[in-house]
């Protein structure tokens, strides 16, 4: 009985596969109607763009609001993205391994924010000749290769600061600024546009030093090497969140708290805190998810032969304690 049912189940399959191949073998009006209509089978996440989006770190929590925006952004539009950065902000290297990494997976565009204005420009040139739409984000590099840059206007916002700063201290003394590089465009846009506005507004003002680190740990320690050789200084001004922390570590070792007024740049929950306890004055924040968000956005346009504007410019917010809790600023924070 059993080998009765093999035997004719082998015959019935036989006669279906040459009844396939009959129909098959023939011109293109002999194929059924269903082999003709039916899509061939896809992988869906084979269909979704890929845009790596390498940020200059980890660490702070700015990068990780600006992932939060990326990957909403990845959401909305349906494609596929990869969010990364070295430990820490001094590792060039490592972010020019990640960039070729990237770049080797063959991606439909890049989001990339240098650490180095200059060190990644060869291998954002491949990128370019492979076809390969570049998107600066945050900090961009000394070169046309990027469309455009999603970004704060940081010479603008750090020219704010300086104000401020003028403010808190009476319009004249000694200070000076912890700057976290003086390399990637942001550290040099921040320093300058602080720097020039101090000099053009406020002859009365002197910086005495300007040093750099964004490593909390080490700001704090060239704090205090400062506060040292210059006991009568009345404020600093701390660049990015890691610097600016590393401001108040410093003058707060120094046993200077409450003589020395301290901006930073960013927000993070060290520096929510510290302005909110009057040991901060205030600080800048950007608008780090918009930038996350407006970076996969404009990828995403690039690839499609969209046009993209040269420059995004996604805001900045002074916020102390008089407006730390102001829906508008609230909304531009992160912990």
């Amino acid at each position: 009985m059993k080998k009765r049912f093999r035997n004719g189940l082998a015959a019935t399959l036989l006669v279906g596969i040459l009844a396939v191949t009959a129909c098959s073998g023939g011109g293109g009006n002999d194929k059924t109607p269903e082999a003709s209509d039916a899509p061939a089978p896809t992988d869906a996440a084979a269909e979704k763009l890929y845009i790596p989006v390498i940020s200059k770190g980890f660490q702070h929590q700015f990068w990780q609001a600006v992932k939060i925006g990326a990957e909403k952004a990845a959401t909305e539009f349906g494609v596929e993205i990869t969010f990364e950065g070295p430990e820490t902000e001094e590792q060039v290297d490592k972010q020019l391994e990640m960039l070729q990494v990237a770049l080797d997976k063959k991606p439909a565009a890049i989001g990339f924010a240098a650490l180095d204005s200059q060190a990644s420009i060869p291998l954002l040139q491949k990128a370019k000749d492979g076809g390969i739409p570049v998107i600066a984000f945050d900090s961009g590099v000394d070169s046309d290769i990027p469309l455009t840059t999603a970004s704060t206007d940081n010479k603008k916002a750090a020219s704010l600061a300086a104000d401020k700063m003028a403010e808190l201290i009476g319009g004249k003394g000694e200070i000076a600024v912890i700057a976290h590089d003086q390399t990637s465009r942001t550290g040099v846009d921040r320093r300058d546009g602080f720097v020039d506005q101090i000099k053009a507004k406020y002859p009365d003002i002197t910086i005495v030093d300007i040093q750099y680190s964004g490593d909390h740990l080490k700001a704090t320690d060239l704090t205090k090497a400062i506060l040292q050789a210059h006991p009568n200084l009345k404020g600093v001004f701390g660049t990015n969140e890691g610097a600016a922390i590393g401001v108040l570590g410093g003058v707060t070792e120094s046993n200077m708290a409450g003589k020395v007024a301290i901006i930073g740049f960013d927000s993070g929950k060290a520096q929510i805190d510290a302005i909110r306890e009057g040991k901060m004055a205030g600080a800048i924040t950007q608008n780090p998810i918009g930038i996350g968000y407006e970076t996969v956005k404009a990828a995403v346009a690039a690839v499609k032969g969209e046009t993209v504007a040269s420059n995004i410019d996604t805001g900045f917010y002074w916020y102390d304690k008089s407006n730390i809790d102001n829906e508008e600023i609230k909304a531009v924070l992160y912990e």
